[in-house]
């Protein structure tokens, strides 16, 4: 490095100050070339070039301090800086910029380079592989969901297997309201009425077949009804009447004639109606069953019955009925006690009851050869067997009758029978 010679200039204290800042600029630029390269084994230092750097930073240094040193300007103070053009000029190079630092990912090698693309490379496939084994689980997720443990697609199972939709079962609703799918028997006689030749005219069932009626308007009575004027009945278009004969008592297990039989059953015969009868039983032994049956055949005496001798059982509502502890088989062989004893008497035996009572309580294959009076209020009936009346409404109302009754229709001619 060599210094200029200051001439006549005085040597003043701005400067001195300013040969100690080239000085201390001098150990900066020494330091800054030096250290990075000494801890950068692999970097060469070009000290000639460094030399040339420093010469010229002292020489600007000392330029710039001797032709302010006639004390118009502190070389302290800082000039304002020209605008940039954007473009560094060689003096305004750092010496690094010469020797840009190398970063970690600059110093490695091509080949470490290309190793991390392939490591890249395996990471997506490591991706994709996740992500295709992802929707291959669910697609085998999806497929185990249709198929059961014995491997057999179950997709329409429930469809399939719809106990609603299936034609094997029937809804029978248990007293406590549960719902409950019953399967059909294939041995009980099934029922074969056309439901679309069943028309209701004026709250009265009628069934047609080729366009001829073939049915029967009846209703059930008892002293519940009080006084019944016959004749206004026949009006009506009533053509047959079931009238209570009389009950046990579902408690005490008394049998008790039904204090209007006598009266009812005259009246309704002199008025030109056909009649039947029926007993509502609390029987819960043979013994007692076939007393009942003999009470009705007394009673009946020399009446002609054109309609059938019906046998009701059933719980009752809101209590308990000495009947409740009783099988299905108990209670079917009480009701063919009853039956037996009503036929051999010449009488047409038939049994009435509620879908759940003679689906669920009684054992209908014993009960076969006889006639069937359903129970089940509503516009269509869905008792899958065989059956010859139906008790469709509670809530009738016919001329001559006070109040509500029940309204039923038959299917059959019971007086040609």
């Amino acid at each position: 490095m060599k210094l200029k010679d200051p001439g006549n200039n005085k040597i003043t204290p701005q400067l001195g100050a300013v040969v100690a800042v080239a000085g201390l600029t001098v150990v900066l630029i020494l330091a800054i070339a030096v250290v990075p390269a000494v801890k950068k084994k692999n970097k060469k230092v070009d000290f000639t070039k460094i030399s040339q750097t420093i010469d010229s930073k002292v020489d600007e240094t000392i330029e710039q301090a001797m032709s302010k040193a006639d004390g118009t300007s502190s070389v302290l103070d800082e000039e304002p800086e020209p605008e940039s053009s954007g473009v560094n000029s060689p003096d305004e190079l750092d010496f690094w910029d010469a020797y840009p630092e190398e970063t970690e990912d600059d110093s490695q090698s091509d080949e470490e380079k290309d190793g991390e693309k392939v490591k890249d490379g395996d990471k997506n496939d490591d991706i994709n592989k996740e992500s295709s084994s992802k929707e291959d689980k669910d697609s085998k997720d999806d497929k185990n969901s249709k198929e059961d443990k014995n491997g057999k697609d179950t997709t329409d199972s429930k469809a399939e297997t719809d106990e609603s939709n299936d034609g094997k079962h029937t809804l029978v609703i248990n007293r406590d309201g549960e719902e409950e799918w019953v399967t059909i028997s294939q041995y009980l006689p099934k029922s074969d009425y056309d439901y679309t030749n069943l028309i209701c005219k004026d709250n009265r069932m009628e069934y047609y077949v080729d366009g001829t009626k073939v049915s029967y308007v009846g209703v059930d009575i008892s002293k519940y009804q009080d006084y019944i004027d016959f004749n206004k009945v026949k009006k009506d278009g009533i053509d047959y009447v079931m009238i209570r004969l009389g009950a046990r008592g579902y408690g005490t297990g008394q049998i008790i004639a039904d204090e209007y039989f006598f009266d009812n059953i005259k009246r309704a015969k002199d008025a030109g109606l056909d009649v039947g009868v029926y007993f509502s039983s609390q029987a819960i032994t043979v013994e007692e069953a076939q007393e009942e049956a003999q009470l009705v055949i007394d009673s009946v005496g020399e009446y002609h019955l054109e309609y059938p001798v019906a046998f009701d059982m059933g719980f009752v509502d809101n209590d308990t009925a000495r009947i409740e502890a009783l099988s299905k088989s108990e209670k079917t062989e009480i009701a063919l006690a009853f039956l037996q004893k009503i036929t051999e008497s010449g009488f047409t035996g038939c049994i009435f009851g509620d879908k759940e009572w003679l689906i669920k309580e009684v054992d209908l294959s014993k009960l076969t050869e006889y006639d069937f009076w359903l129970k089940q209020e509503g516009d269509l009936p869905d008792y899958p067997y065989k059956f010859s009346m139906w008790q469709y409404s509670r809530k009738g109302s016919v001329n001559g009758i006070s109040g509500f009754v029940s309204l039923n229709i038959s299917f059959v001619d019971f007086a040609e029978k």
